[in-house]
């Protein structure tokens, strides 16, 4: 069975703020939005658009394509 793209997606965007050395907290504060919402995105059940994509790409100075990496 193929991974859910969300657990990908997700996992991607915890690596990437881990890597810029943001707490979830920070993230969320940096995008004006609630901390339990990038805890979501990044477990996995949250299921993003590509705007809110976007916004963190933005917010983390990567390219979107980053957060689809396998």
């Amino acid at each position: 069975m193929a991974q859910d793209v969300r657990v990908l997606v997700g996992g991607n965007v915890k690596r990437v703020r881990e890597r810029a050395g943001l707490t979830q907290a920070e993230l969320a504060a940096k995008l004006e939005i609630d901390r339990a919402y990038v805890s979501g995105l990044e477990r996995g059940v949250r299921n993003v658009t590509i705007m809110t994509l976007h916004h963190f790409a933005t917010a983390l100075r990567v390219p979107i394509a980053e957060f689809f990496a396998t």
